[in-house]
């Protein structure tokens, strides 16, 4: 059997050594510690030589510096095993273990190398570093305690140093192996008792992988040392507290305790803080290492950490020392100590004041570090506004729009969005908004007064400023910008536009020419006024222009109806108009006339108005006791004293008409008076009477007048009451028509109607705005004066008669006329009180001047 494995073997190494030489290196494998004498290989035949050639070219191997535990067989050729060839010797742990060799052939002269690897074999036992190994382990070392043990080593390789180990059977120990370094680990299964085995002895074994296997061998002597067995035990695992956030340094937080079994100084405890989750908290408190009282180190925040998680440890003062350990866990408690805090996330300014209600302005993030009702806000806006909040989801807010806004009423409001938390007591924070409002043309000019009255003098220089009109639009810029235009679309057949102007920026009303009262009394036009937004917006006013009459007309004389001067009689009609023609006037009376006998009558008109047109008639050179005196405003030349014949038979007399204007214009009429017998001037006077009643030349009756005069006389006096009573019917029915339609018009500077009233030295008079009515007169142009008058008059002449006729005291109603038979009086009652605007020649007065 063993030739056999021989023959196989040889054959092996043949082969390799064929594949070596025609590699140029021969290679051989020997295994370690084969006997001296051991054949490696047939080096001759390996290399092609002949037999007995490897000796006549003498083949030898060359040494290479140290021992190669092979020889070369000069006869055979062959390689052998000269000495013990020890692998571990030879190359330690190295694997593969190869010599190299050289082999000399000469003739001719050759090199060659041979390769001879040594493999290994199960040699070599385990060993460890120490037969025995002592150990101290404390008799308190808890279970599964690990304790790490040398190794043996093995100086074979391969499977041949694969260790295993195993420890002889004990109740209290184990054995692991340690599978990343192969490193064998002494297990505590089961708590020592140094009382009960003080030494424990174990024997530790390796064995190796090789066939057969061999081992190596420890003892463990373990010795159980008696050392503080009881460590410090807390009467709790987990301390809990809780303290509020708001809680004070030095505040006593708990106190732990924890006792020691056994006696002596091992008993006596120390107290340490040594974890702290999170590590802020190690500023936060501090124990006492002898009491075990934890005390408040550092301020408390509920917002910053909620839950302190400490760990502490008491240690006991044995050798060795052991150590127990508790948690106390600190609960922060929350406390109302955190005011809201608003902030504006998205303004949208300014708000047009058309938006709709319900736009949103601005959107606001509330929030309350604080947690539970300390935490829960609930927002308002702050004064009361047209805007309010509501809350979109959880710390959001929007201020939103509630109701229609008017930048005219409020252009900015100043909005101030106040929280508050639910705590007790709750905190409160605002934020305040600046909320402007930008404008729309939503407003139209709009004048003071729906009717403007302007009062202007007569004969005003052109280019004058009757008045300033201002409309007043509330929106601002272009919105508010005013322009003014006079609008002809209510203009009649009179264009306004021909005497005013109206300037576009300031509303000034200017006169384009000289106004004359007696062509223009009331002038009525509308003057509009335009912003200019989009789109333009307007509004209109009434102006109603009064002109004011001048004192620019002297009195006219008028003359006398041509039938009473005809029927005279010849002589008297030729002289009548041939003294008018002169100007002069011719009368009669009768010789023994009585005192206050009427002789004639001056007529006289005044274009002008008014105060201006109200006349009076006096004597130029009146003598004191002279036979002739005039009525002081009805012009009637009268007797001042019965006539006789020492008066003589003609006189003149020089009337002077004038007006109460300021400066007064007067016009003068010469009178002639012829003294006739009474025969005769009863016969002028019948002739006067029957040829018209409405003459203005008046027959002075004679003392013996007839039945026929006297009928005439109360004929004309029929005629003018019955006219009388017509007039003031028509009067009462015009006045109660203007007072129920007519509208109410305003003075410039004052609302409402007022009465102008102006002032002279002999009376008043009074202008009414509202109505102004034509009255007609017999010879003269239609006048639309309505005086009202209520005179003071100045002492009667020197030598005038108590009969002489006098106005009656209270107020009248006269209008100018040619004829003295339709002349008529009317008591007017009180005026309503009005404002007292100022005014340069003008008064207002608050009731109907007083007698």
């Amino acid at each position: 059997m063993g030739s056999r494995w021989c023959a196989a073997l040889l054959r092996v190494l043949v082969l390799q050594a064929a594949w070596a030489l025609a590699g140029g290196q021969v290679r051989y494998s020997v295994a370690e510690e084969a006997k001296a004498g051991t054949v490696v290989g047939r080096l001759s035949q390996d290399l092609g030589l002949e037999a007995g050639e490897a000796e006549a070219r003498r083949l030898r191997l060359v040494a290479q510096g140290r021992r190669a535990s092979v020889e070369l067989s000069g006869a055979s050729g062959a390689l052998l095993v000269s000495s013990r060839l020890d692998r571990e010797e030879l190359c330690g742990k190295s694997a593969p273990c190869a010599l190299r060799l050289e082999v000399l052939l000469e003739r001719p002269l050759r090199v060659f190398h041979v390769e001879l690897e040594v493999t290994d074999i199960n040699d070599n036992a385990p060993i460890f570093p120490a037969a025995r190994k002592k150990l101290r382990l404390s008799e308190n070392t808890p279970p599964e305690t690990r304790f790490p043990l040398e190794g043996a080593s093995d100086a074979d390789i391969g499977a041949n140093a694969q260790l295993s180990y195993t420890l002889s059977p004990s109740e209290h120990f184990s054995l692991d192996l340690q599978k990343s370094n192969d490193e064998p680990e002494l297990v505590l299964t089961k708590s020592l008792d140094r009382e009960t085995i003080p030494v424990h002895r174990l024997v530790l074994t390796a064995s190796d992988g090789g066939r057969p296997s061999l081992t190596g061998t420890m003892e463990l002597e373990i010795s159980v040392v008696d050392v503080n067995d009881n460590a410090p035990q807390f009467n709790q695992s987990v301390y809990k507290v809780q303290l509020p956030e708001n809680a004070t340094e030095g505040t006593l937080v708990t106190r732990v305790n924890a006792t020691d079994a056994d006696e002596g100084i091992s008993s006596e405890v120390t107290y340490a803080v040594t974890n702290v989750n999170p590590a802020s908290g190690k500023d936060v408190i501090s124990v006492n290492p002898n009491t075990g009282e934890i005390h408040l180190t550092g301020a408390l925040d509920f917002e910053e950490v909620k839950v302190f998680n400490f760990r502490i440890e008491a240690t006991d003062k044995g050798t060795p020392p052991l150590s127990g350990h508790c948690k106390v866990v600190l609960e922060v408690l929350d406390v109302n100590d955190n005011a809201p805090e608003v902030r504006v996330t998205s303004l949208s300014v300014p708000v047009a004041e058309d938006a709709a209600v319900g736009t949103v302005v601005a959107v606001l993030s509330v929030s309350d570090r604080d947690s539970g009702a300390n935490g829960r806000v609930r927002c308002w806006v702050w004064p009361a506004s047209p805007f309010g909040v509501e809350a979109t989801f959880s710390g959001s807010y929007s201020l939103v729009l509630r109701e229609a806004l008017d930048r005219e009423r409020v252009s900015e409001y100043e909005v101030e969005v106040r929280a508050e938390d639910g705590g007790a007591p709750a905190l409160r924070a605002s934020r305040g908004l600046r909320v402007p409002v930008s404008d729309v043309n939503d407003n139209a000019p709009a004048f003071a007064q729906a009717v403007y009255t302007v009062l202007a003098r007569e004969n005003n220089a052109a280019g004058a400023e009757l008045a300033r009109l201002w409309a007043r639009d509330p929106d601002e810029a272009g919105n508010g910008r005013v322009s003014y235009s006079l609008w002809e679309g209510g203009a009649g057949a009179l264009s306004p536009s021909s005497y005013v102007s109206v300037d576009a920026e300031s509303g000034r009303v200017w006169a384009l020419q000289p106004l004359d009262y007696e062509e223009l009394q009331v002038l009525q036009f509308e003057v509009r006024a335009v912003d200019a937004g989009e789109p333009p917006l307007s509004g209109n006013a009434t102006v109603q222009l009064f002109v004011l009459d001048e004192n620019d007309n002297a009195p006219a004389l008028l003359p006398p109806p041509a039938g009473s001067a005809a029927e005279a009689g010849g002589a008297a009609a030729e002289a009548a108009a041939a003294g008018w023609g002169s100007g002069t006037l011719w009368a009669w009376a009768a010789w023994g006339a009585p005192a206050g006998q009427v002789v004639a009558k001056i007529r006289a008109v005044d274009a002008d108005s008014g105060y201006n047109a109200w006349l009076r008639y006096e004597l130029r050179e009146a003598r004191p006791k002279g036979p002739f005196r005039v009525g002081l405003y009805s012009g009637e030349v009268s007797t001042a004293r019965p006539l006789d014949e020492a008066d003589g038979a003609r006189h003149t007399l020089l009337i002077v008409v004038r007006d109460h204007g300021e400066p007064a214009r007067s016009a003068t009429a010469t009178l002639s008076v012829s003294l006739l017998e009474a025969a005769e001037a009863a016969l002028a006077a019948a002739a006067g009477s029957s040829s018209s009643s409405s003459s203005s030349w008046r027959a002075a009756p004679g003392a013996e007048t007839g039945p026929s005069g006297a009928s005439a006389a109360t004929n004309v006096w029929l005629v003018v009451a019955i006219c009388a009573v017509s007039s003031l019917f028509l009067l009462a029915v015009v006045l109660y028509a203007a007072a129920r339609w007519a509208p109410r018009a305003a003075v410039l500077s004052a609302p409402g109607p007022t009465t102008l009233v102006c002032a002279s030295e002999v009376g008043s008079w009074s202008y009414s705005q509202r109505h102004s009515r034509s009255l007609c007169v017999a010879d003269g142009a239609a006048k639309s004066d309505l005086m009202v008058f209520s005179p003071n008059f100045p002492p009667p002449p020197p030598g005038a008669a108590p009969k002489d006729p006098q106005p009656e005291p209270s107020a009248l109603l006269h209008t100018v006329s040619a004829d003295p038979s339709l002349a008529f009086s009317l008591s007017l009652p009180t005026l309503p009180s009005v404002p007292r605007p100022l005014c340069s020649s003008c008064f207002y007065r608050d009731s109907a001047p007083a007698a």
